[in-house]
């Protein structure tokens, strides 16, 4: 994956406020033909930037002053949906990364990554996917660990998905990739790419992140992995 869907390197404004980083960002992503088009300080700047520059992805530092990434996040999709929010921190605790993913954002990874992994991060959401490290996904199924008790019968926003799309959303909501998700129910990648496209269709998700927090939220996954729909029993 080199480019845009539409063979565009993807356009991405930098938000961070520290300069250093800020500059780091951009020259990480230059020398991989990631066209940076510009840098905010803090959160009110990277709103009214992308309002202004309207770029694919917007790498999103969360404590910032005047206004805080999460805040900012919230902002910058309520007026470009299209737009996709890349979190990056030094920061992985649970009120960021629920809150975060709720708002819309379509990844969240800290900070220590690699200069590669932060590129191949930028082209995998530009292409409207979800980028979730182990951990943070981890980490949410210990955020909902308290919610575990709701009722075992399948939410009521689900009653639309069929038990295997039940089964492949339960999956989803543990991070699982194609690939992983078809090794595990035994299937084609192209089967489960058909899968997710109607879940997402039944219930209006953009991409998998919005699925992942739907799956805790409902209660569909439960601590340690296990569903309440599915027809595997695993």
């Amino acid at each position: 994956m080199t480019a845009a869907p539409d063979g565009r390197a993807p356009r991405v404004l930098v938000a961070d406020d520290q300069t250093l980083i800020r500059t780091g960002f951009r020259l990480i992503l230059t020398a991989r033909g990631i066209e940076v088009v510009g840098e905010a300080a803090d959160g009110a700047e990277a709103v009214a930037r992308a309002r202004e520059l309207k770029p694919d992805v917007v790498l999103m530092d969360i404590r910032m002053p005047v206004m805080d990434g999460l805040e900012a996040t919230r902002l910058i999709l309520r007026q470009a949906p299209e737009c996709r929010v890349l979190i990056l921190t030094t920061f992985d605790l649970d009120r960021y990364v629920y809150t975060a993913l709720s708002f819309g954002a379509s990844g969240f990874l800290l900070k220590d990554v690699t200069p590669e992994h932060l590129a191949a991060a930028v082209r995998l959401v530009d292409t409207g996917d979800a980028l979730l490290a182990p951990s943070i996904t981890r980490r949410l199924v210990e955020r909902f660990a308290s919610s575990a008790a709701h009722s075992p019968a399948v939410p009521a926003d689900l009653s639309a998905l069929t038990p295997r799309e039940l089964e492949v959303l339960a999956l989803l909501g543990r991070g699982l990739s194609n690939t992983e998700l078809a090794a595990e129910l035994t299937l084609s990648e192209a089967t489960v790419k058909s899968h997710v496209a109607r879940i997402f269709a039944k219930l209006t998700l953009r991409d998998r992140a919005q699925a992942v927090v739907l799956a805790y939220e409902t209660g569909l996954v439960r601590p340690g992995g296990a569903g309440t729909g599915g027809s595997s029993g695993r």
